[in-house]
């Protein structure tokens, strides 16, 4: 059974039952999972998790689940060595944690799972979110899955490949003219009125807590110790925080020996309001986006203070790029090391790049960049930015004269 005893707000400190419910009575801060640790070290060590299955169930005693799961082989994905990348910005050791290879192609199926498994155990027959694309995917596959009704709300203007890929779920998808900020407010308002689980408002604790897989898998696969550097795509703020939250509870719990990581925060510049905070040393001030990385597109994150306080602690740094810095990021990874990432992917090739480039980062931290989504999601991004693929006839002369010319790779518009 699981190891949670209480949720506690992360303001005041005041403690709920387990129940599913994300908002301070006393103070409206967010609620926060709290585990009896000792009772976890019992059960968890470094051979019984090398033991465990190869997905994010590895660690599931120290997930907020139950025995009720619904598994579609999530997480464990691979930590990929970035010889290539690393040549190119003289960078000594560079490494890819790859998430696009996830059931739904992205990082959202940790949290789904872990959320949508503790919805069965509330006994919800109805699960629900807001969603920029990615989480809208893997909702509706768990759904699937788990043969739970499903109500998906999402921004108007969302990424087609997007909207397609949740679709085939079959769904009950609903688009609603705004921005996420405008799709989670009303979406705040739906969860009061029905009793329906919301992945990321009403189940939010349990739903953040299966980020922190990606610091566990990162500190496991480099041996039990964590990198000197993270990049990390911020939205809401909240895989930041968990993935720093994922190398401290190893740290608690014995498993790594010290955690020197420092957290960076890479966002768009047409929605950078964490960034933007940091870098100039301000409070964060909500913003409206207006960028091509939709699904990093939350203007007002509901945990930037915390990702802030996060960077601050860890002496990490923050970095925010151009659309065009975003899609120079996307193709500098597909031809270096043959991953194929979404927008959010570029803004972090694209973070590191500038880092390296403006002196911030010091060129021997070995260093992992988060990369969450796949580039098949985010297609129509790159059509103006690529070669047209030469055509000929099917003749050897017209070929070897093709060939002499180098085979000109202009970009222009993509054409069938």
């Amino acid at each position: 059974m699981s190891s949670v005893t209480a949720l506690r707000c992360r303001n005041c400190g005041e403690e709920y039952e387990v129940k599913p419910v994300s908002i301070c009575e006393e103070c409206f801060g967010p609620l926060e999972v709290e585990y009896d640790i000792e009772a976890v070290k019992e059960k968890v060590n470094k051979k019984t998790i090398e033991k465990g299955p190869k997905s994010l169930w590895r660690y599931k005693d120290l997930l907020p689940v139950g025995n009720r799961i619904v598994d579609l082989n999530p997480g464990f994905t691979p930590l990929h060595k970035a010889d290539n990348l690393a040549e190119e910005l003289g960078l000594k050791a560079l490494y890819i944690k790859n998430d696009s290879v996830n059931p739904t192609f992205s990082f959202k199926d940790r949290v789904v799972a872990v959320s949508v498994s503790k919805a069965l155990d509330f006994g919800f027959d109805t699960i629900a979110c807001a969603s920029t694309g990615n989480l809208a995917n893997s909702v509706a596959a768990h759904a699937a899955k788990g043969k739970l009704n499903c109500y998906i709300f999402i921004p108007a203007d969302l990424n087609l490949g997007k909207i397609l890929q949740t679709l085939a779920y079959e769904p009950n998808l609903i688009s609603v003219e705004g921005n996420y900020d405008d799709v989670n407010r009303l979406c705040t308002e739906v969860a009061g009125y029905y009793n329906w689980a919301f992945v990321n408002i009403n189940l939010r604790p349990y739903y953040s807590e299966g980020s922190k897989t990606l610091g566990y898998e990162v500190a496991e696969q480099l041996g039990w110790r964590t990198p000197d550097r993270a990049i990390i795509p911020v939205g809401s703020g909240s895989l930041l925080t968990k993935i720093w939250k994922g190398y401290n509870e190893f740290l608690e719990l014995g498993l790594v020996d010290e955690v020197n990581t420092r957290i960076t925060a890479a966002q768009s510049e047409g929605c950078s309001p964490i960034v933007t905070a940091y870098r100039s040393g301000s409070d964060i001030k909500p913003v409206k986006p207006n960028t091509i990385e939709k699904s990093l597109a939350i203007g007002n994150p509901a945990d930037g203070y915390y990702a802030l306080r996060v960077i601050n602690k860890s002496g990490g740094g923050a970095m925010a790029s151009s659309d065009q810095e975003i899609i120079d990021g996307i193709k500098l990874l597909a031809k270096t090391e043959g991953i194929f990432t979404e927008t959010a992917g570029g803004v972090v090739v694209a973070a590191l790049k500038k880092l390296v480039e403006q002196g911030e980062m010091d060129k021997d931290e070995e260093t992992v960049i988060y990369i969450t989504g796949n580039g098949l999601k985010t297609q129509e991004v790159l059509i103006d930015h690529l070669p047209t693929p030469a055509k000929i006839s099917p003749d050897l002369k017209e070929f070897d004269k093709l060939l002499s010319s180098k085979i000109k790779k202009e970009a222009v518009p993509w054409q069938p």
